[in-house]
């Protein structure tokens, strides 16, 4: 007994006395009126300001240009030749959501039911997580988060990735996430004929539409006396009235156009597409419906094996060139990070730089409808910016500093803290080792 208290003694300080140092002071992120000066500005909708001045005050940008006359109660930071850009969004994420994949117990991205509307992503979102700081530190500063699983999971909320509480994250928009029934073949589905598979999607097909019938009559007496509150039909309702928009996963092509056919009939107007990851096939209908996309990730395989290897690669920019608006999604948790990876390959293969940028800022704020707030360097809005040694599609760049609301946020998080930790370590602990002179004890 006494050797097994000595060895648990031994284990419990050692991560103790290794990672203690870095809580002695600790980091946080602090306000104030900020200028930041001699950098190279993309604005992303208003051009791009060589060495150029950002006032920021009060949370917001206050001024911004080549020729700004710097406050004298600002605190200056000099960023000469360095780059400043609107923080990433990043359209589609469970961030907050999940920790740790295979622990279920750390899980609440999804609930029990095919048709749970009315949940709540923001409720559920963990502003402490341990992936948001890692996110943010690649300069995300927004992300979509999402509910799965089902044909209604719920209701995604667009956060700011700093705030002590999922309402001080809240970033201004709340959308409805519906699965379009899918005509694909995977996973256990792919032992089904495709005869099968079709029923299956039609029986899907058909609870989808009675879920909404049922809502569009619901909207109708449910302000009357003998109406009862029904949850659900509640939630649905804010879709109808046009109050929240709707969101809608689908990917292979035949299910895109099953789709627009469907919000035809619906006549739902505050419509996005999500996933969309055989745009590229019917781009030119898309484009025609008017509905937006948020598509990725991008950096994936193939939906067929008959595929192109870079088919997903393209896809945005086949997207993009038929008309169709366009915001780019990681479609990840831990991964969100590598956001700017995903537009890089977009911009690479057919999209351009300048509108694989706007894909994960200005058109993703304009889609989930919060440009005036988000997505560009313009006066009056929030100073969600990072700033970068160089293009932040390329790997060699480092994001070097990053605001959030305003507040400077530090550059830390777990990952850069344990390399922090290991990168010098000591072959061998030392015979002074607290740990060990309590095990010769």
């Amino acid at each position: 007994m006494k050797k097994l208290f000595t060895l648990f003694l031994a284990f419990t300080l050692i991560p103790l006395l290794s990672f203690g140092q870095e809580d002695d002071e600790v980091m946080k992120a602090r306000s104030g009126k900020f200028a930041l000066t001699n950098a190279k500005i993309f604005t992303v909708t208003n051009g791009v300001i060589e060495n150029g001045t950002i006032i920021i005050n009060n949370g917001v940008i206050e001024a911004v240009g080549a020729n700004v006359t710097i406050p004298n109660d600002a605190e200056v930071f000099d960023y000469a030749g360095r780059e400043i850009y609107p923080g990433m969004i990043d359209s589609g994420t469970q961030l907050g959501l999940i920790e740790i994949g295979s622990i279920r117990e750390s899980q609440d991205s999804r609930e029990f039911g095919a048709i749970t509307p009315q949940m709540e992503a923001l409720t559920a979102v963990n502003p402490n997580a341990v992936a948001i700081p890692v996110t943010r530190v690649s300069g995300v500063t927004t992300v979509l988060t999402m509910p799965q699983g089902g044909i209604l999971p719920g209701t995604a909320a667009t956060i700011n990735l700093f705030g002590y509480t999922p309402d001080q994250m809240y970033a201004g928009n709340r959308a409805m996430v519906m699965n379009f029934p899918s005509s694909a073949r995977r996973g256990r589905r792919r032992r089904q004929s495709p005869e099968e598979a079709e029923k299956a999607r039609q029986r899907a097909l058909k609870s989808v539409n009675e879920a909404w019938d049922k809502a569009e009559v619901y909207a109708k007496i449910k302000d009357s006396e003998d109406a009862r509150y029904y949850p659900e039909m509640e939630a649905l309702v804010r879709v109808i009235n046009g109050e929240l928009p709707l969101y809608i996963e689908v990917n292979a092509a035949k299910d895109i156009i099953s789709a627009i056919d469907w919000v035809k009939d619906r006549g739902y107007e505050r419509v996005v597409f999500t996933g969309v990851a055989e745009g590229w096939r019917v781009a030119d209908e898309i484009a025609a419906s008017g509905i937006p996309v948020i598509t990725g990730p991008v950096q994936a395989i193939p939906t067929r094996q008959s595929d192109s290897y870079d088919a997903a690669y393209a896809n945005p920019g086949a997207m993009q060139k038929a008309g169709v608006k366009v915001a780019i999604r990681s479609g990840d948790t831990e991964n969100s990070r590598n956001l700017p990876y995903h537009a890089g390959f977009a911009a690479a293969y057919g999209m351009g730089r300048e509108e694989a940028l706007k894909a994960i800022t200005i058109n993703a704020a304009e889609i989930m409808g919060v440009a005036d707030q988000i997505g560009s360097i313009e006066v009056g809005k929030k100073a969600n910016i990072f700033v970068a040694t160089g293009d932040p599609f390329e790997t060699s760049s480092k994001v070097i500093d990053l605001y959030i609301d305003g507040y400077k946020i530090p550059m830390t998080s777990r990952q850069i803290r344990l390399y922090d930790e290991f990168l010098n370590r000591t072959p061998s602990l030392k015979k002074t080792d607290p740990a060990i002179q309590i095990k010769k004890k």
